[in-house]
């Protein structure tokens, strides 16, 4: 035990007393990692980021918050091997690392960048004025930092990512924050929080972190604050529900999990350039991070005369995806991040069962040694013959290296099958066709935040199905959550007040700090 981490929450700018409570363990071994600390008081971190952290955030401008946001990109670019180490031990390769722990450092660093063409000031236009009589009297929209706290809630698939793509909108806004990462690979999102603190680079009270139960804390919520909240629908109908949250009309967005689709176009054979691409995006979609990603490839939708060739070619690729130890370079696909998410991946897939036969995998694998502990699974294939009148297939997620692959017959059943998931955070379309490419987009766009178009013209250059981009935005409607985060300027606005000034134009020159 003298290896275990004794995490701590940190609040009112100090390290509160170290863990001791729920033991959390290695997702590739089951030895204790670290030990989570007992509950802090949510009344007083409120009270610390109201009185201190606000007003500090506040006084700095828009650009000078933007600095800020590259203080910590370097800090923890710096010592980015260290978070590497305790990645592995969620069951994360090296590849799964870099798109959690490069790619949240990579979403400060464009937020960064993004500040600079920001106002040096502490109130932002949004839009341009507009004139409303005939005489010396106008209107004009400004945006301002609410006057309360913006409190995080993490899911546990990306410690890191899943930290900082929200931390960075909401610094850059002027909003004092409260971070509660899930309580499964917390010791990594600690410490790439303690990294931050340690960097010096924030004002005191913009940020704390609350490790455990958020116990009260929401009931105390009201209309300045803001909850950003990450994981099940079913979680997140509970937690905006709660009688504050409605009372006080506290601004509550939801990411949350989907059944996420690519679609291979009428056009292509197996020959194509895109029936490859197609092939290869499906299978990395099922690997990385061990397929939980909330972007995650979880309906695969081929033409019905590709069938058969797309699932021997899914199937082909993924019996040459290496299964084991993630700190191995051999190493393809790591463990599921513990025992009891294993098993709700198989529970999940013995109810997609019930629509869909498993052609590979579909069972947990005990990888013998010093892994005999792990929770690996191996990498799944369903297939489901009539997808038309299937409802579990479109409804329930196993969230692990789970898809199902399934036929359509024309483009109107290819979108009227990718609109059954009924909202999702993505989709993409591999096609050559402008054609069913149009078809697609307008007719599925509505129910998708966002949609990646792939050809042969255009792949080397793509960025991936499951890739949420700062620069876009990451949210989609319905079952998705209705959430917008990320997408620039987009990810600002949960935290951001927008009024409508009316006055003369030289009193809103004067207001907007012109």
């Amino acid at each position: 035990m003298s290896n275990v981490i004794s995490l701590s929450s940190y609040a009112a700018d100090h390290w509160l007393p170290a863990g001791g409570a729920t033991e959390l363990v290695s997702a590739i071994d089951g030895s204790v990692v670290a030990t989570m600390p007992a509950s802090a008081d949510a009344a007083a971190m409120l009270d610390h980021a109201r009185r201190i952290g606000g007003p500090a955030l506040r006084a700095m401008t828009f650009q000078q918050r933007g600095k800020i946001l590259r203080a910590l990109a370097d800090a923890l670019t710096a010592r980015k091997d260290e978070l590497y180490a305790l990645s592995h031990l969620t069951g994360a390769t090296r590849g799964d690392n870099m798109f959690d722990i490069d790619g949240g450092i990579g979403t400060l660093f464009v937020y960064a960048s993004k500040a600079k063409a920001l106002p040096d000031a502490h109130v932002m236009l949004d839009g341009g004025r507009e004139a409303i009589s005939k005489g010396n009297f106008a209107g004009q929209h400004i945006l301002a930092p609410l006057n309360g706290v913006a409190v995080h809630i993490n899911a546990y698939n990306f410690p890191v990512w899943g930290m900082l793509e929200k931390l960075a909108p909401t610094l850059l806004a002027g909003m004092p924050i409260i971070v509660k990462p899930a309580t499964v690979g917390a010791y990594l999102a600690e410490a790439a929080f303690r990294i931050m603190i340690e960097s010096g680079a924030l004002p005191l009270g913009a940020v704390q972190l609350l490790l455990g139960s958020t116990g009260d804390l929401l009931d105390q919520l009201d209309c300045q604050d803001s909850v950003a909240f990450t994981g099940s629908a079913v979680t997140a109908s509970r937690l905006k529900t709660r009688p504050a949250i409605i009372a006080n009309t506290v601004r509550f967005a939801a990411e949350q999990d989907s059944l996420n689709a690519s679609v291979l176009g009428t056009d292509a054979t197996p020959d194509s350039p895109e029936f490859d691409l197609f092939i290869k995006e499906a299978v990395r979609e099922m690997t990385q991070k061990a397929g939980q990603k909330c972007t995650a490839i979880r309906r695969i939708m081929v033409p019905e005369t590709l069938l058969d060739a797309a699932q021997s070619a899914i199937v082909s690729r993924l019996g040459k995806t290496t299964v084991g130890d993630p700190r191995q370079e051999a190493t393809r696909m790591g463990a599921l991040a513990g025992l009891a998410q294993r098993e709700d991946v198989a529970a999940n897939v013995a109810l997609l069962m019930a629509e869909a036969a498993v052609v590979t995998g579909g069972e947990a694998l005990d990888l013998g040694g010093a892994l005999s502990g792990g929770a690996f699974f191996a990498p799944t294939l369903l297939r489901c013959e009539n997808p038309g009148s299937a409802q579990a297939v479109h409804a329930i997620e196993a969230f692990g290296p789970v898809s199902t692959i399934m036929p359509y017959a024309d483009l109107a059943e290819a979108v009227s099958l990718a609109n059954a998931g009924k909202g999702s955070l993505v989709m993409s379309v591999f096609s050559h066709d402008p054609a069913f490419v149009t078809g697609l987009v307008s007719g599925s766009s509505i129910f998708h935040g966002r949609m990646m178009i792939v050809d042969r013209d255009s792949a080397a250059d793509a960025t991936g199905h499951g890739a949420a981009l700062p620069h876009l935005q990451h949210g989609g409607p319905g079952r998705a959550g209705g959430g917008a985060e990320l997408g620039g300027f987009i990810g600002m606005m949960p935290y951001l007040q927008r009024t409508a000034l009316q006055a003369a134009p030289v009193t809103l020159d004067l207001l907007a700090g012109i």
